[in-house]
Formats: C-alpha cells, sequence, structure tokens
C-alpha cells in the first residue's frame, strides 16, 4: 500500500458546492510525476468513470456504445484531483461479516457499487475487489487496507473498469483479472492485467465466473459466506435484483432499455444452474436475501417468455 497524493499532485479547489467535476479538455495528456503518472492527474471519463488512455480520445468508446450514452453536452474528461477537489470520497461499508461495499460519493460516474470480499483460509493476502470504484485517494485506501487490503481485482464487465489501475498500484500491485472476451475495452494497460476464460480462482474461495448476456465476457463473483455457508453471488449488471422479491433482471442495456434475447437470458441462466446461490447483490445497493438460484431459473423463464411473445395475447 502506498501514499496516493503529494501537494505536488493536488491542484486547486473548485468552488464550494460545485456539483460536478470541471472538464479536462479531450487529448490532454496525463503528465508524469517522479517516474510514474501522478494518480491526482489520471484522466477518466465523467459520464461512465473509466481511466482512460494517455492522451484520451475525442469521445470515450465506453459511453459511445450503445450500452452507454455520451451526455447531450458532449464528452466529458475529468482527473482524480479534480474529483478529490469537488468533495469526493469512498463510502466504505459492512454489508455481512466479510464483504463489504464501496461507493463514491457524491455519486460519480455510474454510481455502481463496489464489493471486497475476504477470502478464506490461512493464506489470505487480502480481498476481492469486485467492480472498482471511479475514484480512490488515501482515505479510501486506507479504509480498505483496515478491512484486509485488496489480494486481486475483478471487475465484471467493461462499464466497472473504473480506476483499476490505480487500486491495484495502491495495494503492490494485486493483478487484475480480465475477461479475454472483453479485453478489446480495456483503454489503459499495465503488467497487472491477466486475462482469463470462463471462471477462474482469484483468490481462495472466491471465483468469478462468465455469464455473457449484457457483454460477452460480463462474469459474476461467488463467494461462501463464512457466516452462514451460503453462497454469495456479486451479480453486478448480469444477474440483477429488482424491487419485486424474488426476481432478478438481464439487460443489455439498462439506461437505454435495451433488452437481451430469450436465448442470451436462458443462457445465462443455465450457466450458473448448477450453483446453490442464496444471496444476490447487484450493481447499485440491490440485495435478494433469499432463494438466489430459484430467483435466477424463474426469472429467466418468465422473461424469455415476453420477449419470445408467449404473452402478446395480454397486450
Amino acid at each position: 500500500m502506498h501514499a496516493l497524493f503529494d501537494e505536488e499532485g493536488v491542484g486547486m479547489p473548485e468552488d464550494e458546492g460545485a456539483p460536478a467535476p470541471s472538464a479536462v479538455s479531450a487529448g490532454s495528456a496525463v503528465p508524469s510525476h517522479d517516474g510514474a503518472r501522478s494518480v491526482a492527474r489520471v484522466t477518466l471519463c465523467a459520464t461512465c468513470g473509466v481511466e482512460a488512455a494517455d492522451p484520451p480520445p475525442a469521445v470515450c468508446p465506453i459511453c459511445e456504445d450503445e450500452r452507454q450514452f455520451v451526455p447531450a453536452v458532449g464528452q466529458v474528461w475529468t482527473t482524480v484531483g479534480e474529483l478529490a477537489d469537488s468533495g469526493r470520497s469512498i463510502e466504505v461499508a459492512e454489508v455481512e461479516p466479510g464483504l463489504h461495499s464501496l461507493r463514491t460519493q457524491p455519486r460519480t460516474g455510474i454510481g455502481q457499487t463496489c464489493y471486497l470480499a475476504a477470502a478464506s483460509g490461512a493464506d489470505r493476502t487480502g480481498g476481492l475487489l469486485f467492480d472498482v470504484p471511479p475514484f480512490i485517494d488515501d482515505a479510501a485506501v486506507q479504509a480498505v487496507a483496515a478491512r484486509g487490503g485488496v489480494g486481486a481485482i475483478v471487475a465484471s464487465h467493461p462499464h466497472m473498469y473504473g480506476l483499476q489501475l490505480e487500486w491495484s498500484r495502491a495495494f503492490d500491485d494485486a493483478p487484475i483479472l480480465v475477461s479475454r472476451k472483453d479485453s478489446g475495452w480495456v483503454q489503459c494497460h499495465g503488467p497487472a492485467i491477466e486475462l482469463y476464460d470462463e471462471e477462474a480462482e482469484p483468490l481462495p474461495g472466491i471465483r468469478v465466473r462468465q455469464v455473457g448476456g449484457h457483454f460477452p465476457g460480463s462474469s459474476v463473483a461467488l463467494w461462501r459466506a463464512p457466516s452462514d455457508g451460503a453462497l454469495v453471488m456479486l451479480g453486478s449488471d448480469s444477474v440483477s435484483p429488482v424491487a419485486r422479491a424474488g426476481w432478478v433482471t438481464f439487460m443489455r442495456s439498462f439506461p437505454n432499455y435495451l433488452p437481451l434475447s430469450a436465448r442470451a437470458v436462458r443462457m445465462i441462466a443455465e450457466r450458473v444452474a448448477d450453483l446453490d446461490v442464496e444471496r444476490i447483490y447487484g450493481s447499485f445497493g440491490q440485495r435478494l436475501m433469499h432463494g438466489g438460484a430459484r430467483a435466477i431459473a424463474e426469472s429467466a423463464d418468465r422473461y424469455a417468455a415476453w420477449v419470445s411473445g408467449a404473452y402478446d395475447d395480454r397486450i
């Protein structure tokens, strides 16, 4: 673990009460500092919160895709330092024993809830950071370190890459596992990035499994809770709890309301049908606390029936 900011890396504060960070013009470079780029100057997309290439392109490729959007005002870039100056912080909270949520406050980028899941076994070297915050500072690193630190990083899909390289560097270059199917979406590269196929065990007792749908490499994390032995799924946008108890959903795009086909949804359900999932946590704090496996199967059947036209007589 190392310190992220120093006096030279932090810019002038914005006006008090500013609702959003100021823009960085497209094409601006991220300067180096003492042989490595200063974290405060790292550029990211203000809309999706994913770290940008150096120099950034004219438009964020993740937001330009049909699953996301470029704001009506056009592309906006920001930096970690500007986010810090605008009052951003990471809120860390216990979800259940051994599992913590990380949220950037005020809401930044997509606004995802990320998770830190403790590894099992005597040789634990930190937990799994599943989905990555679009912000980082010393206080956040210290809070995560106090809860066991980060031993590996996995983003469920490209929308959740966040500042994965910076979080890795903050924890001794923790390995970043990226689905080979989605690796073309990675904009910032580093030696910590490792590609994986289908399923991996980044840490003892924690698995990630590709289920597809939202992206070809979209993945869920599987963690056995130490309190009761229940299998917990971190479903992200792949298997997402909804308002109605006992239901989940599956989407190609949440902001643009693009559904998946019946075949795609059944495929997702089949890829996790062997799992005795009890609890499911989603990207935005949604929770399904009982009967996860049944919810996935029944929700997939219902969804597939509707999008295939089985209930068109009810319309």
